[in-house]
């Protein structure tokens, strides 16, 4: 299933629907296999869409996470935060807060 997801959602890369949802659906079906790297790619793109797309940063710091790239999720869930605040979106806010703080624990 998700192969077949995927390959559809890379078909509709590049033309007229291409944007930070169908590149965050991407990314999210990517990390769903396991494919962090691949993942993460498509979810820098959605973010470069719509910086202020706090879910595209949320899931781009797991999947940084997922790649053992502590600096690159710290750096997206602040960036999240930061996009998430702008946005009045309180929710991802606070779940990004909670990320930054489990990993910066010694």
């Amino acid at each position: 299933m998700n192969a077949t997801l995927i390959a559809s959602l890379r078909a509709q890369c590049g033309g007229p629907r291409d944007g930070a949802l169908l590149r965050f659906s991407l990314g999210n079906a990517l990390l769903g296999t396991g494919d962090a790297a691949a993942a993460a790619e498509e979810l820098r793109r959605a973010v470069a869409f719509d910086p202020g797309y706090s879910a595209a940063w949320k899931l781009l710091g797991k999947a940084c996470l997922a790649m053992d790239d502590r600096d690159g999720a710290t750096a997206a869930w602040r960036q999240g935060i930061e996009a998430a605040q702008q946005r009045g979106d309180k929710q991802a806010e606070k779940e990004m807060a909670v990320f930054l703080r489990r990993l910066e624990k010694p």
